[in-house]
């Protein structure tokens, strides 16, 4: 349950007997998500190209009373993204949310960045974004209902506070994909939104910068500290949620205030 004082947002209600598909699911915003939306009552499926990360994200919902299947996936393949989504269809009949949450970060100034390394990362943010909504359309519309929600950043807004161009490029790809998808599914019952996180407190993060980077960052938001992967997951599972039945094609910063500045 997520509660604001004495007001009840989110119940186990919202989820329950939902499919939810979650990429990059073994660490950080992913997982947070996977964990939150189990609690919520949803069917987790967890993907991760690294086996192991999306098990110990699976093993833990288990552990906790929840539902969940792992399933080692890279989301710049196509084959791979079929065999997840068709297996989820398989095992539970149809898929109700997508979180597209899998990314990669390289900090590669653009005359050091090479043609592969391009398009590793624009692959995996932004490649791996449509192909895994291509291949849930059909079970969304099928039940006439659908929640897609997208990873872009503050990058796709601005630029990268610590990532290279590809990944400025790829998440404001995100945000033009978002908002064309919304678009043309709107009709279906399916709704396409994508969230903005800004620097949070990740895997990912502090393996590109150091405790003194860190520091220096929070210092100059707002709200002067890294944001939490629980954060994220509790917006993310507003919008995937029918509260937000009437958002689509939205993108929603979270971000401490950094692009206020």
């Amino acid at each position: 349950m997520i509660t604001f004082g004495d007001v009840v947002l989110m119940t186990r209600g919202d989820f329950e007997d939902k499919v939810v598909i979650v990429t990059g699911a073994g660490q950080g915003m992913g997982r947070a998500v996977s964990e939150l939306l189990s609690s919520l009552g949803a069917v987790i499926v967890v993907n991760d190209i690294r086996n192991v990360a999306a098990e110990n994200t699976a093993d833990y919902i288990r552990s906790i009373g929840g539902q969940a299947e792992a399933l080692q996936g890279d989301v710049n393949s196509a084959t791979d993204v079929k065999r997840v989504v068709d297996f989820t269809v398989k095992r539970f009949g149809s898929v109700h949310v997508l979180v597209n949450s899998a990314g990669v970060l390289k900090p590669t100034a653009v005359e050091s960045i090479g043609e592969e390394e391009w398009d590793f990362v624009v692959g995996v943010n932004l490649k791996g974004t449509f192909l895994f909504s291509k291949a849930v359309l059909p079970s969304m519309k099928e039940s006439g209902w659908g929640r897609i929600v997208n990873f872009s950043s503050t990058a796709g807004k601005n630029v990268s506070t610590i990532g290279g161009a590809h990944y400025t490029a790829a998440k404001a790809g995100v945000l033009g994909f978002t908002r064309h998808l919304a678009k043309e599914v709107a009709g279906d019952g399916i709704t396409v939104n994508a969230v903005c996180p800004g620097l949070i407190d990740t895997e990912m993060v502090r393996s590109t910068i150091d405790e003194e980077d860190i520091a220096s960052y929070s210092d100059s938001f707002p709200v002067s500290r890294l944001g939490k992967p629980t954060e994220v997951a509790n917006l993310v599972a507003f919008l995937a949620s029918d509260r937000a039945s009437y958002i689509t094609g939205a993108s929603l910063d979270i971000n401490g205030g950094d692009l206020m500045i």
